[in-house]
């Protein structure tokens, strides 16, 4: 019986000449295709002082637990709980041990899937790491740290996307799920300004300065001057609390009212300043600590 590729198979006087030879090497070329999606990259280095070190290669996945990559091994089975009873039904280790398949075509990622939460949290704190730390944990190559930060991306990309063409100030519980995401687990302070148009709709969102683990420098004239070339008519500060606790410093509280009687000036609004903790996030004009417009 004809394989399903044989209604490719070229009938020779269909093709000019030469051109029939080329179509059979390429359909040889199909059948032998493996049957993962994304094979691994050869290795090579392609970040200054991180070598390659995806390790569960083929050679070593015959001694693993579940080696198989086909439609009845482990692999499978994780596929089939995915889209049969939906990522409800998975633990995040083994989301991120799917995650994994993608930098892995072979072996099981069980063993570093776990590794990972357990050094940096939770699957939340392994998305959120520093590349630089991603890279220094024992199993992870370029490959690996490339698909994690790629998830990260997309999740941020879609909470923003959430927010797109609405009232900010309408949508304060996506508008928390976004900040959360982008800033809970940063390392360092990082101070951003959303901007925001008549309708209090989204125009631009800026990190303004990124400091130290307690600190960060905010320039009151940059700022001001971000305002104007965005047109925008309100504000909404944030920053993050590498610490966890959002609870605002007297500097936080002090740099916030320098602010809001700069941009006075300008009939520009300063809706709020949050500050994003982990699994805690604060409102100063929630808590009111800002002054009446």
């Amino acid at each position: 019986m004809p394989d399903s590729l044989s209604i490719l198979q070229p009938r020779r006087d269909n093709f000019p000449k030469g051109q029939a030879r080329l179509w059979e090497k390429l359909l040889r070329g199909i059948r032998k295709a493996p049957d993962h999606d994304f094979p691994e990259a050869p290795a090579r280095p392609t970040r200054k002082g991180f070598a390659e070190r995806d390790q569960f290669d083929a050679a070593s996945a015959a001694e693993l637990p579940f080696a198989s990559t086909g439609p009845q091994g482990h692999r499978g089975r994780m596929r089939e709980k995915l889209l049969d009873r939906g990522a409800d039904a998975l633990a995040d280790y083994e989301l991120l041990e799917m995650l994994l398949f993608l930098a892995f075509k072979k072996g099981d990622t069980k063993p570093l899937a776990k590794s990972l939460i357990n050094r940096f949290g939770s699957y939340a704190g392994v998305l959120a790491a520093p590349i630089e730390s991603l890279f220094a944990h024992e199993g992870i190559g370029i490959h690996s740290v490339a698909a994690i930060k790629l998830i990260h991306a997309s999740a941020l990309r879609l909470a923003r996307t959430e927010l797109a063409d609405q009232p900010v100030l309408n949508n304060w519980d996506r508008l928390i799920d976004y900040l959360t995401i982008a800033m809970a687990r940063e390392s360092i302070e990082q101070f951003r300004v959303l901007y925001l148009d008549n309708r209090n709709r989204l125009i631009a969102d800026e990190i303004a300065s990124r400091g130290t683990v307690n600190h960060t420098q905010v320039y009151v004239r940059e700022l001001v001057t971000r305002a104007l070339q965005n047109h925008a008519t309100a504000l909404i500060l944030v920053h993050n609390h590498p610490s966890g606790d959002p609870t605002p410093s007297r500097d936080d509280i002090e740099m916030t009212k320098e602010i809001q009687r700069a941009i006075a000036l300008l009939e520009v609004t300063l809706h709020d300043h949050i500050i994003i903790g982990k699994g805690a996030w604060l409102s100063f004009r929630r808590e009111g600590l800002l002054r009446a417009a």
